[in-house]
């Protein structure tokens, strides 16, 4: 096993902290601890395991020279190196397991090129997904895919460490083909070097936590932009429910977003536009105002009703998306912090697999998000439910597997663990290409812990 790298003593640190001097360097204070943390509070057991972990040094990049320069110290001084943007993710992407430095790269915020003719854009990694956004929709484009966080996520920073969201129902989950088509990344050696990645050899980066390259451009395709609408209905039970998401989502219909709350979990979460408690399980959706007849009329023959329409853009207030993936786990914890939640992929026909789920393992508040997985319209699921320790947590887990289930844990803490649970040697190779002291991020690649990858 390759050993992770140590933090750097204290006198190997003033030395680093010595040549770092001209850039926006923190070292100290309370900014320290929270630009060494995202959003792992979620997960009980990623909470404690990364409790004492925190940078010795945070590095603000303004510029792609200041990039080369802090990946060069870095490679001088052998300072293990996180990336970090906004913060937002969920399984302790951007936690320093070694110390070192956390190289903030959220200033960098250029949207370089936006092809008219194809919609394709190129920017830096620290343009947040809103202000993107912002800057399409004059132009009649949007992004395809965005989390729960589009306020405040970054480019780089869910290419690197997200997997889905709004849009996965039209167009998939972020690692499917066509998603990415391009990086820029900078190297992590005596003398980095700027590699332009297609397609093909940046698959390798998506959702790799930042463990085998800096990303400082990123090339995404986008959408024509289309004035959805924000819809909730109240549905009398589950079957109901997941019948009309399941008749809408292979109907002749455009819908962009389309999550099932259970009940009693809808009613943790705050009030969208003061609608009133659920009196039944409900559905949230983005869908074209052209589909807003079908969909009302379908609700109606299944016992439903339409609560609320409004229009996605401008976004104020509190947003429908701000509901959904993992904000329901963060809203549900607001209500009862003992809750945590599971990410699972859910085979068809669905409700006889919750059925029994239910039955095995009470206590479940199912939360559904509709998805495209191979071409296919699917169920994923991110249940949510007390902490009762990791035994617990290991029989639930098993238990799904055993009814056909497709678990993603998110209480592991590599890329590997945390997926498919396998070893994706592309991704190790690319972090020997472009990482070859093994800086980045490490710990995080269980792979890269490895002596061959396998």
């Amino acid at each position: 096993m390759t050993p992770l790298p140590q933090p750097l003593d204290p006198e190997a640190l003033q030395r680093l902290i010595h040549d770092l001097e001209g850039l926006d360097v923190l070292d100290g204070g309370p900014a320290l601890h929270e630009l060494s943390r995202d959003q792992h509070h979620l997960s009980p057991p990623l909470e404690e395991a990364l409790r004492g972990c925190r940078a010795q040094v945070v590095v603000r990049a303004h510029d792609r020279e200041q990039l080369r320069r802090v990946a060069a110290l870095c490679h001088r001084h052998r300072a293990p190196l996180t990336l970090r943007g906004a913060g937002t993710g969920n399984h302790g992407q951007c936690v320093p397991l070694s110390g070192g430095v956390v190289l903030d790269t959220s200033p960098l915020q250029r949207l370089l090129h936006l092809d008219p003719a194809t919609g394709v854009l190129t920017a830096e990694p620290g343009c947040r997904l809103l202000d993107l956004d912002r800057l399409l929709q004059p132009q009649g484009r949007a992004l395809r895919l965005s989390p729960s966080t589009w306020r405040t996520a970054t480019l780089g920073g869910y290419i690197a460490g997200g997997s889905s969201g709004v849009g996965s129902l039209r167009w998939g989950l972020l690692r499917d083909a066509g998603n990415l088509l391009g990086l820029e990344v900078l190297t992590v050696e005596a003398d980095p070097r700027w590699m332009q990645l297609d397609a093909a050899a940046a698959a390798a980066l998506n959702h790799a936590y930042g463990c085998n390259g800096i990303l400082t451009a990123i090339t995404v395709p986008t959408a024509p932009w289309q004035p959805w609408q924000e819809l909730v209905l109240d549905l009398p039970d589950r079957p109901a429910a997941l019948g009309l998401a399941e008749a809408l989502t292979t109907a002749a219909l455009e819908i962009d977003q389309l999550a099932f709350l259970e009940r009693d979990l809808a009613a943790l979460l705050p009030s969208l536009a003061g609608l009133p408690p659920p009196q039944g399980d409900r559905l949230l959706l983005h869908a074209d105002p052209a589909a807003l007849g079908p969909i009302s009329a379908l609700a109606q023959a299944r016992g439903g009703r339409l609560l609320l329409q409004r229009p996605c853009w401008p976004p104020r207030g509190l947003l429908l998306r701000e509901l959904c993936w993992n904000h329901t786990t963060l809203h549900a914890r607001a209500a009862d912090p003992r809750l945590t939640y599971l990410i699972a992929l859910l085979p068809d026909p669905v409700e006889p697999v919750l059925a029994a789920l239910a039955a095995a393992e009470p206590g479940l508040l199912w939360h559904l998000e509709r998805v495209r997985q191979g071409g296919c319209p699917r169920w994923v699921g991110l249940p949510v439910f007390p902490w009762r320790g990791d035994d617990a947590l290991a029989g639930l887990i098993d238990t799904c597997r055993r009814h056909g289930v497709l678990v993603f844990n998110p209480h592991a803490l590599t890329v590997e663990d945390s997926g498919l649970g396998v070893i994706d040697a592309a991704q190790v190779d690319a972090k020997r290409a472009h990482d070859p002291a093994a800086l980045l991020n490490p710990g995080k690649l269980r792979g890269a812990l490895r002596d061959t990858p396998g």
